[in-house]
């Protein structure tokens, strides 16, 4: 008979694409994981995957077998997280990713009193600014900043977000204060990297404008750019999540140049097909109460200016 283990073992291993990979994500051995996939070979008595030196796939069998396989895992994991709510607990895994800077700087914090209130939840959070597909990398959920790109993830809205034009009093001292687009497009900019060109898109009555700017340094890390600009090397587009304190305390001012950043939003998203389980419920809503509307690094912070990361 198949047991629940080797099934489980089977989906990871066919999901991350190695036994070492798939051990990490199980906490076991690679061993255990090994001696488990040859179990659930002998039992169904075909193999499943194709071994060599460089990486593992999927045989005909192992390919027609996986999403069955993986909705019974689904299934029953979830039916077992159910039934621990029905008891007024959580248990079990949640494998959540999210962007480094708000995981560090927002995410961790909310988290930690969900995870005193629910011992038995086994949460694994991997801080990681890539997109990473929540399906293929074994993910329960993403939490993501910005607009929602993948049509094959059902999402909520954690917060909505807003990003400002913020430099350092000193900078702004030194090249002067920007008032219009065409002022702004003189200063040098702090720009995230992934975002392409050293420009803002910047949004007023007559639509979308792009502004483009000086280099003053591109970087793949909210915290970097914030500080960047706190040390006046440049103007910097960023969500107030990242840059509210330092607006708060005086560190970055807000700049106004009659246009702003579009709306974004961060949230929650799982793979398409999934149930959403009680854990997932409960981390959403502790999340949605914890950050509030409007979510609180909002405050004090000035209405006006050109709303967020790069």
């Amino acid at each position: 008979m198949l047991k629940l283990d080797g099934l489980a073992s089977f989906v990871v291993v066919a999901e991350a694409g190695s036994i070492s990979e798939a051990a990490r994500r199980l906490g076991l051995s690679k061993s255990v994981v090994s001696e488990r996939l040859a179990e659930v070979e002998r039992t169904l008595g075909a193999p499943l995957l194709h071994r060599t030196t460089r990486k593992l796939s999927l045989t005909e069998d192992g390919a027609a077998f996986l999403e069955r396989a993986a909705r019974i895992v689904r299934e029953v994991e979830e039916a077992a997280a159910d039934m621990a709510q029905r008891r007024g607990t959580l248990s079990g895994p949640l494998r959540v990713s999210a962007p480094v800077t708000f995981g560090r700087m927002h995410l961790g914090p909310a988290l930690y009193p969900f995870l005193a209130q629910h011992p038995e939840l086994e949460l694994t959070l991997e801080l990681d600014d890539r997109r990473v597909d929540a399906a293929a990398d074994s993910f329960d959920a993403v939490v993501r900043h910005g607009a929602l790109q993948d049509s094959r993830l059902v999402a909520w809205e954690l917060a909505p977000s807003r990003r400002l034009l913020v430099a350092a009093p000193a900078y702004l001292e030194r090249h002067g204060t920007p008032g219009s687009p065409q002022e702004l497009q003189r200063h040098r900019g702090i720009f995230y990297v992934n975002r392409g060109a050293a420009d803002w898109r910047l949004e007023g009555s007559q639509g979308v404008q792009v502004v483009r700017a000086g280099v003053g340094l591109r970087v793949n890390n909210g915290d970097v750019m914030r500080d960047a600009a706190v040390a006046g090397m440049g103007i910097a587009l960023l969500p107030t999540f990242i840059a509210g304190d330092a607006i708060r305390s005086g560190a970055l001012r807000v700049i106004d140049v009659g246009l702003r950043a579009a709306a974004e939003s961060i949230y929650v998203a799982h793979p398409e097909g999934r149930r959403t389980s009680a854990k997932l419920r409960a981390f959403v809503q502790c999340l949605q109460k914890t950050f509030g509307t409007p979510p609180y690094w909002e405050a004090l912070i000035p209405p006006c200016g050109a709303g967020g990361e790069g």
